[in-house]
C-alpha cells in the first residue's frame, strides 16, 4: 500500500480494497456472436484458447467450469469493455474480477508485439492477458458503484442518448424544411415540441395547410397553447400570405412524407425523455449523496443528478481531486519533447462526463459570485469562452471533490470566508460581480 493510501487509512476514510491473490487470468476478445478467450493459470506460463458463444446459457455453463476447476478462487479477466452486454453478464459472477483494457493500449501493446501488423482473434486475446498478467498495475478493477447511483447512472446516460437522438432528428426536420417549408421556421420558435409535431403529421405542406379553414386552425392552437390569441393571429396572418418555397411535386411529396415521419419520431423521443426526466428526479430525491449536489450553484434538477452520477457512491475510487479532473477530461494535457513544451485539449476521455462538468460550470457563472470572477478573470487573460469555462469545471472539480470526500453540501458564503482569509486575487473582484449579477 502506498503513502497515499497509508494516509488515507489512518485519516478514517474508506480503505482501499487489497486485490486478491488471482488463481487464474483471462483475456477475452469480445465480438458479436462468438468471443475468443485466452487463459492462464497462476504459477504458470502455459496458455490455453477456446471460443465462447455469446448466449447467456453458453456464458453460465464457461464461467461455472472455471469456478468448478480453480475451486471458486478469484479470477482476473481482460476485456476491452467498460459496459456492455458481455461486461454486464460476467460482473454477476461474484468469482470474476474484471479489468477493462483501452483499446489504444491493447492496440499499443499488439502493435509492440507484432509489428507486421497482422491481426487475428486468438492474438487479440493473447494480448489482453499478457497485458494483465504483466502490467495489471496499469488497469483499474472493474468495482461497479452501489445500486442506487448505478440507478442515476443508467438513467442520465439513457436520456442523453435521446437528448442527442432528438438534435439527429430535429435537424433534419429542419433541412427538411427549409427545402420545401421554410415559413415554419418562422412561424416556431421551437420546432421540437408537441405543438410542432401534432401540426406538421396534420399538415405537412404549406399547400395542405392553406386549404384548412381559419375556424378550424383557431380550434387546433387553442386546444394547445391556451391563451395565446395574439401569436395565433399572427401565425393565421402568415398562413393566409405566405407563398411556396418550390412548386416540384416530386420533391414536396417525397419530404413531406419523410416529415410526418420525423415529426412522430419526435414526438416518441420528447415523452421518452420525460419519462426518463420523473424516473432520474425519483432516483436522485432518494440517493444519500444527493444533498450535495443539489447544493452547487447553478446545478439544477438536470445537471445535478448528471453531477451524483459522475462522481459516483465509492469514495476509495480516487485518492485526489487530480484524477477527476483527468478522468473527466477538464484537465489539459502536457506534453514535452526536448526542450519544447505544449498544452493541449484532453481527447481520451468520457465525453459524457466532460460535458457534465462542462455544462454546469457555464451555468455556475451566473448563480456564483465567485464563479463569475474567476470566469472574468480567465477573459481577461485572453482566453476564448468554452477554454474559460474548462478552467472554471477544473477548479470546480477541486471544491466538490471535497465536499463528496467529506459528505458535506457546499455553502458559497463558507467558501467566499475562506477565499477572503487566503487574500486570493479573486477576492477584489467579488464587489464588482456582486453588483453587475
Amino acid at each position: 500500500m502506498g503513502k497515499e493510501d497509508e494516509e488515507t487509512t489512518m485519516s478514517g476514510k474508506e480503505t482501499v480494497q487489497a486485490e486478491p491473490e488471482f488463481v487464474a487470468f483471462v483475456g477475452i476478445d469480445w465480438a458479436d456472436q462468438k468471443h475468443v478467450w485466452c487463459l492462464q493459470k497462476a504459477n504458470s506460463t502455459q496458455r490455453e484458447a477456446g471460443e465462447l458463444e455469446h448466449r447467456p446459457e453458453a456464458v453460465e455453463a464457461w464461467v461455472g467450469e472455471l469456478c468448478r476447476r480453480f475451486g471458486y478462487g478469484p479470477i482476473a479477466v481482460a476485456v476491452e469493455q467498460v459496459k456492455g452486454a458481455l461486461v454486464y453478464m460476467l460482473r454477476k459472477y461474484e468469482c470474476l474480477h474484471l479489468y477493462p483494457v483501452p483499446s489504444t493500449m491493447s492496440a499499443s501493446m499488439r502493435e509492440a508485439l507484432y509489428p507486421s501488423g497482422a491481426k487475428d482473434d486468438p492474438r487479440d486475446a493473447d494480448v489482453l492477458l499478457e497485458l494483465l498478467v504483466l502490467h495489471r498495475d496499469k488497469l483499474r478493477r472493474l468495482k461497479p458503484d452501489n445500486e442506487a447511483t448505478r440507478r442515476v447512472q443508467n438513467l442520465v446516460e439513457e436520456r442523453r442518448k435521446l437528448v442527442e437522438e432528438k438534435t439527429a432528428q430535429l435537424n433534419r426536420l429542419t433541412g427538411y424544411l427549409k427545402v420545401y417549408f421554410p415559413q415554419m421556421l418562422e412561424w416556431f420558435a421551437k420546432l421540437d415540441s408537441k405543438l410542432v409535431c401534432d401540426f406538421l403529421e396534420r399538415w405537412p405542406s404549406l399547400e395542405e395547410l392553406q386549404k384548412v379553414p381559419s375556424a378550424e386552425l383557431k380550434k387546433f392552437f387553442r386546444h394547445r397553447r391556451g391563451r395565446h390569441g395574439e401569436l395565433t393571429e399572427w401565425r393565421m396572418h402568415g398562413i393566409g400570405q405566405a407563398t411556396p418555397a418550390i412548386r416540384d411535386r416530386a420533391v414536396i411529396e417525397a419530404k413531406q412524407t419523410v416529415v410526418q415521419v420525423i415529426a412522430q419520431l419526435l414526438r416518441t423521443l420528447l415523452e421518452g425523455i420525460a419519462t426518463l426526466e420523473r424516473k432520474i428526479a425519483e432516483a436522485a430525491e432518494v440517493h444519500p449523496d444527493f444533498f450535495i449536489f443539489q447544493s452547487l450553484p447553478g446545478a439544477g434538477a438536470a445537471l445535478a443528478p448528471r453531477l451524483l452520477a459522475a462522481f459516483g457512491s465509492q469514495r476509495d475510487r480516487y485518492s485526489r481531486a487530480e484524477e477527476v479532473q483527468k478522468y473527466s477530461g477538464i484537465a489539459p494535457v502536457t506534453e514535452r519533447s526536448g526542450k519544447k513544451k505544449w498544452v493541449h485539449f484532453r481527447w481520451a476521455c468520457s465525453k459524457f462526463l466532460r460535458q457534465s462538468f462542462h455544462e454546469w460550470a457555464g451555468h455556475s457563472i451566473a448563480q456564483s459570485v465567485w464563479a463569475r470572477a474567476y470566469y472574468q478573470r480567465q477573459r481577461e487573460r485572453g482566453k476564448e469562452h468554452h477554454a474559460a469555462v474548462r478552467a472554471l469545471a477544473f477548479k470546480w472539480i477541486r471544491i466538490v471533490f471535497r465536499c463528496w470526500q467529506d459528505r458535506v453540501a457546499y455553502d458559497e458564503t463558507r467558501y467566499l470566508t475562506v477565499l477572503a482569509k487566503r487574500g486570493s486575487h479573486l477576492t477584489s473582484a467579488f464587489v464588482d460581480v456582486a453588483v453587475s449579477m
